[in-house]
């Protein structure tokens, strides 16, 4: 079985055709998926949607991207939502200074808020960080000083330097189809070697769908694409790195066995 650790059912893309998609991931033996937030307007949404599907939770977050927007979503409102019975983490937040959509103090408030959510309600983090790795690492660092917290670093793109002390302060990582790309040389490299028990896959969709898809919208049922190179690359079976990534989504998802 793949867990998709990080997909927007709900985006244009996927959300006009949804059951078809969800039927399609299933065909191919995905049997878990977190949908994923970025905006407040979201929310009932991916929340209706986990209702719907037993194979599918969701999460509470705002994007970075939105961070200047949501100005009153502080620790206690994602607290409150969190506490929805499907809602299974907090997030995506973080640092994105490639695009600066939104301010970087207030990207960094934001951050900060979502990580305290986190720990108030005792599930994981998902972590998006972009040409923002010291910053975020420093934000991480000195939120855990202030209290124990878990998450994933999604979608990972950051050096191996990065990687190392994420997991030096117990966070997971998801690999996604970027792995796949001709030109991701340096990424596949660390992908080889990150500790198999702190290793999550995610397609992301509807974006970066992997080789053989590129081009196309991306779609929970390309996790298993993804999961195969990243098999290969790691020396794996990829019966073996499905079951050891699908065990991961429910350790550090631990609210999915409630």
């Amino acid at each position: 079985m793949f867990a998709d650790s990080h997909c927007h059912l709900n985006y244009k893309g996927l959300v006009d055709d949804q059951a078809a998609v969800l039927e399609r991931a299933r065909a191919r033996g995905v049997g878990a998926m977190l949908n994923i937030s970025t905006r407040e307007s979201e929310w009932d949404a991916v929340i209706a949607t986990a209702e719907r599907e037993p194979d599918v939770w969701a999460s509470v977050g705002i994007h970075p991207h939105d961070a200047d927007h949501h100005p009153h979503i502080d620790t206690a409102a994602l607290v409150a939502r969190a506490a929805h019975p499907r809602v299974i983490a907090i997030g995506e937040s973080g640092l994105d200074y490639h695009y600066d959509h939104s301010d970087r103090a207030r990207q960094q408030a934001s951050f900060r808020a979502h990580i305290g959510a986190a720990r108030a309600a005792n599930l994981p983090i998902i972590v998006h960080t972009r040409d923002a790795e010291e910053d975020t690492l420093a934000i991480m660092r000195e939120e855990m000083e202030e209290g124990a917290y878990t998450g994933v670093i999604h979608c990972f793109t950051a050096s191996g330097a990065f990687a190392d002390q994420a997991l030096a302060l117990g966070l997971y990582i998801s690999i996604s189809g970027i792995v796949t790309f001709k030109n991701a040389t340096d990424l596949q490299a660390v992908a080889a070697r990150l500790p198999a028990e702190r290793l999550l896959i995610e397609t992301d969709a509807p974006f970066l769908a992997p080789i053989p898809h590129r081009g196309k919208p991306g779609e929970p049922a390309f996790v298993a694409d993804t999961a195969a190179f990243l098999a290969k690359l790691r020396g794996d079976t990829v019966d073996d790195l499905a079951a050891t990534t699908a065990a991961n989504f429910f350790t550090l998802f631990g609210k999915t066995k409630a």
